[in-house]
């Protein structure tokens, strides 16, 4: 058996060792799982794993390899992946490098060997923490140090938001949509292109003004990174748009729109992350399959007087997952309906945009 030469040490003292892949680097991050059994290849070039470091559930990691079509972002900003098992010969006919040269490549480590099982009922009974990924002859004590002076930064979306606008655009198009990109994942631009719609994708601090002299039919509010309260610019800019435009919220973009409503938001024990995750439609009473990424949920009681009704309820904790106002034309949910690679249960969400872009018209 060859020797550990990496480890992770949570903020709480908790050691594990294992085998390091990728980036031969030091780095802290926040530390939570996710409970996929296919599309590493997504999570890892998802930007709302910004400073985070992802636990895979499923035990078997890098057996089909990177493929060049199926990326979420073209410069991923995961913090870290933490594997059981990690399988460099991948038997896939599109793959054109393997994840760890992936990794190594965008300068993101990895780790495997890990009893992900232990680790993850950790994060589950214990909550997610600081975590750092190391050399295996760094000291507990050192590490620790460490952990107790950093602080997770808070300017996730900043980081991960175009610099400037760019275009995505379809033939024969009917829309044209802006889509505020605080982190946003490429499949959703894929989904809005499917459907007919030229998609300008512009940075989360741009000004109503420059939106409304774009001219769009509709406005799409992404997925992204960190505490949705640090993100102002986009809750300001929600505020000055609703009632003039159809809105669709994702993710961030759900918990951006019930803010700038006068909901608030609160960060869970351990978040929702994965492609199973079981969810009530209120307005049909039908439960669809959801793929989700977040950490931070809208408080129901919240809602009461904000003009906003919930549409979509978690089936395993009860927290909300869309909202709706109808009189304003906008809506949103928590969970991801562009999911890739599936589950495709809520995809007729885009449909119900370009429905009241069409009804606007």
């Amino acid at each position: 058996m060859k020797s550990y030469n990496k480890k992770i040490i949570l903020e709480d003292g908790e050691e594990y060792l294992g085998y390091g892949f990728g980036a031969n680097k030091e780095s802290i991050c926040e530390i939570v799982f996710n409970t996929s059994m296919v599309g590493y290849q997504e999570i890892v070039s998802d930007p709302s794993y910004t400073y985070q470091m992802v636990v895979m559930t499923y035990p078997l990691i890098g057996n089909y390899g990177i493929t060049d079509e199926d990326y979420e972002t073209k410069q991923p900003t995961i913090g870290g992946l933490v594997v059981r098992e990690y399988n460099d010969f991948p038997s896939n006919f599109r793959y054109t490098k393997t994840l760890s040269e992936y990794l190594e490549e965008n300068d993101i480590p990895g780790i495997s060997g890990i009893d992900t099982r232990m680790l993850t009922r950790s994060i589950r009974n214990k909550g997610t923490r600081k975590v750092i990924i190391t050399d295996i002859n760094t000291s507990k004590e050192e590490a620790l140090e460490k952990l107790k002076k950093y602080e997770i930064p808070k300017d996730a979306v900043s980081k991960v938001s175009c610099k400037k606008k760019w275009y995505s655009r379809t033939a024969n198009y009917k829309y044209n949509v802006v889509a505020v990109d605080c982190g946003i994942k490429l499949n959703i631009i894929r989904s809005l292109n499917k459907r007919g719609c030229n998609v300008t994708i512009v940075p989360y601090n741009i000004t109503a003004k420059e939106i409304e002299n774009l001219k769009p039919d509709g406005i799409f509010f992404s997925n992204g990174p960190g505490n949705p309260e640090d993100v102002k610019e986009v809750i300001n800019l929600i505020k000055e748009l609703k009632g003039k435009y159809p809105i669709f919220g994702i993710c961030l973009g759900h918990q951006l729109i019930s803010l700038a409503y006068g909901a608030k938001t609160y960060k869970l024990k351990f978040g929702h992350r994965g492609g199973n995750h079981p969810v009530l439609n209120l307005k049909t009473d039908k439960i669809e399959i959801t793929s989700q990424n977040h950490s931070y949920a809208v408080d129901e009681k919240s809602l009461e007087k904000t003009g906003l009704t919930p549409t979509h309820k978690n089936i395993l904790d009860n927290t909300i997952e869309g909202v709706e106002c109808k009189k304003d034309k906008i809506f949103s949910v928590q969970y991801h309906p562009e999911s890739a690679p599936g589950p495709q249960d809520s995809a007729y969400l885009f449909d119900e945009f370009i429905n009241l872009m069409e009804n606007k018209r």
